[in-house]
């Protein structure tokens, strides 16, 4: 098998494994621990699982691939670039985000997300699973979707628009398990952004530290929030 069948099985495999991850991991949680509901405990299972995924394609490509896990050699910058790549792309996803969900609620008023409001009791003041949460979906997700399905992607199709394109659709994609059209809309808008910018520079440290801080700043504000308002989110 060449290099491209072997990439295309891998990325069926990572999104597979993603989407089974986010579809079953609660029932599966439920009946091996018998515990029953999204809580803090199966919560923090839920996100073990996460990280399985992850090992599970890394092994895939040590031992099945026998190439680089990311494809593209990550480029070095200095700490005032960090700074202002992380603060920019901060910024366009949040702004950008709130446009798209302003749009959203402007044509069709979409209700809150039945999964967000469950969520909401589970990570009042319980900043461990807050920290755990979003280095769990900062790295895993970027290592993923940016490092390892977007550049294969561009190899199977020789065109790095493909990856770009491909990539954040999946990604919002595997964000509809929340159940609202923003849900998913909001993601693919932050894919697209991630894409382009990892297409340009080479660097997902900067995607895991961003995509870190839209969890955990808009996980903690949760924490100050009437639930009236979660629809910002």
């Amino acid at each position: 098998m060449g290099f491209n069948g072997k990439y295309s099985i891998g990325i069926l495999l990572t999104f597979v494994l993603l989407v089974a991850a986010m579809l079953y991991s609660f029932p599966v949680i439920t009946m091996i621990t018998g515990i029953r509901g999204i809580t803090a405990d199966s919560f923090f299972l839920s996100r073990i699982v996460i990280w399985i995924v992850l090992i599970i394609v890394f092994l895939y490509n040590r031992v099945i691939e026998k190439d680089s896990f990311l494809l593209k050699k990550e480029s070095s910058y200095s700490i005032l670039f960090y700074i202002k790549a992380v603060l920019s792309l901060y910024l366009i996803c949040i702004i950008g985000g709130v446009a798209l969900n302003a749009i959203i609620q402007f044509f069709i008023s979409e209700k809150i997300s039945d999964k967000l409001i469950n969520l909401v009791p589970v990570f009042k003041n319980n900043y461990f699973l807050i920290i755990f949460m979003c280095l769990t979906a900062a790295i895993v997700e970027e290592f993923l979707m940016r490092g390892y399905i977007q550049p294969r992607i561009e190899k199977i199709y020789n065109n790095p628009n493909a990856g770009v394109i491909i990539s954040s659709i999946l990604f919002g994609i595997l964000h509809s398990t929340y159940g609202t059209l923003g849900q998913v809309l909001g993601p693919f808008f932050i894919g697209i952004v991630f894409a382009l910018f990892y297409k340009r520079y080479s660097n997902i440290k900067i995607l895991i530290i961003c995509h870190f801080m839209i969890d955990f700043i808009s996980l903690m504000t949760l924490n100050f929030i009437n639930i009236k308002h979660l629809s910002a989110f």
